[in-house]
């Protein structure tokens, strides 16, 4: 069957990976110069199982309130924005309760778990290289108050079979020694020792290649403008270079699959309700490797993620919903610097900081949103926010079998449009 994949992201790359390896004849769209260049570009660089949690948690809420006001705090709203934002606000609200909470985390950890298992196997049969480590991310806490907080995606965290240690200071320094000077900051952590890391864009080029000697084929350069559809099919896409047909279609393009999917899916009582949350990084090249992570550094506090490269760190952060603008705010640098500064201040040369911003597109419930539409032969592959590379094999393969008609590895309940409802 061929196949029409739009985007070449993680998602959209790993999704043809994954469908030409069971067989079909695939085609990349992208409208970039190669794969990679936006949400996926300078992500945090993690490639985090365990720590795969909705942001819709109970308290959270309360919390937004008070990040308001602070000045580093890890969320952001630019007021005035369009309804699209008070929509998908009202429904990522009424997902901050507990029952909700406990839903959303164990369906996030099922596709990362699997994930977990899908990249592994991809690393042991393919000679991939992207500086990848496989040596875990420790969450740090600066207040007591976050220890106690834990216990209950502890709780899930066992339920799903995700490994976790609960770590006093010595115990974090033991594993990120460049902590050591800064001890008296921290009152412990959690750390998930499947957790990897690496250079996403790196791995993106790396499976490009592999995906075009498969037979993979990539149209890049090409602006998808609309999906043309009838008698419940698609027929084509109309893009800037004409009409281009395949017998099925994947939307894997991000916070851009809304809009595309809208006048599909209205008519039919649904929505796609993506939000792109701007997020920010810094790649900062490395003067001294003993003060500098060993893997991956979680702020809980600020939500900033620090991540070693081979010579460089990657620290990212910041939730901020100012729609599909992406200007570089100095404002939103501060505080990614702050904490680098805080917690490894020896570590890098911020002189010659990189500075990058992306779109994540989130959906309410933190879950993607990977399967069937009301169109027989259209497919989504999209909405996993700040998780798009932590779950992009393990999507990928599961959205092959489902187009391939072949049972998947995991259970399908509630990954598609369909959860959302008519």
């Amino acid at each position: 069957m061929e196949v029409m994949v739009l985007g070449c992201g993680v998602i959209g790359l790993t999704s043809a990976w994954y469908l030409a390896q069971a067989g079909h004849d695939v085609t990349v769209i992208d409208r970039q110069p190669r794969g990679a260049e936006e949400t996926s570009f300078a992500n945090a660089g993690q490639i985090s199982y365990g720590y795969s949690s909705p942001w819709a948690a109970p308290g959270i809420p309360v919390k937004a309130i008070k990040w308001l006001a602070q000045k580093h705090a890890p969320l952001k709203i630019k007021p005035g924005l369009s309804p699209d934002l008070y929509l998908w606000a009202a429904k990522m609200l009424a997902n901050c309760n507990q029952h909700s909470y406990e839903i959303n985390k164990a369906r996030m950890l099922r596709i990362a778990n699997y994930s977990r298992d899908c990249l592994i196997e991809l690393r042991q049969q393919q000679d991939i290289q992207y500086e990848a480590r496989q040596l875990g991310t420790l969450q740090v806490f600066r207040h007591e108050s976050q220890l106690a907080a834990i216990a209950k995606d502890i709780k899930i965290l066992a339920d799903s079979g995700t490994l976790y240690e609960e770590l006093d200071v010595a115990a974090c320094i033991a594993v990120e020694p460049g902590l050591a000077g800064v001890k008296d900051k921290i009152v412990g952590g959690l750390r998930l020792p499947d957790d990897e890391t690496g250079d996403c864009y790196m791995f993106c080029q790396q499976l490009t290649a592999l995906a075009q000697a498969a037979g993979v084929k990539f149209k890049f350069d090409v602006t998808v403008n609309k999906l043309n559809h009838s008698d419940n099919k698609i027929k084509s896409v109309s893009t800037n270079v004409g009409e281009l047909t395949a017998d099925a279609y994947v939307v894997a393009m991000g916070c851009y699959s809304s809009a595309l999917l809208s006048p599909i899916l209205s008519p039919q009582g649904l929505v796609m309700p993506i939000y792109p949350v701007k997020g920010y990084s810094l790649t900062v090249p490395i003067v001294d490797s003993s003060q500098a992570p060993v893997s991956t550094v979680m702020d809980e506090t600020y939500k900033v993620a620090m991540t070693r490269f081979d010579q460089r760190i990657r620290v990212a952060g910041t939730a901020e919903l100012a729609g599909y603008n992406l200007d570089l705010t100095e404002s939103r640098k501060d505080t990614i610097v702050m904490v680098i500064n805080d917690l490894f201040p020896n570590a890098g040369d911020m002189s010659k900081a990189e500075f990058w911003t992306g779109l994540r597109p989130m959906t309410p419930d933190g879950t993607p949103i990977i399967g069937k539409t009301p169109m027989a032969n259209l497919f989504t592959n999209c909405g996993h926010g700040t998780l798009g590379w932590t779950m992009a094999c393990g999507s990928a393969r599961y959205l092959a079998d489902v187009i391939s008609g072949v049972t998947p590895d995991i259970d399908s309940n509630d990954l598609d449009i369909y959860r959302y409802g008519r």
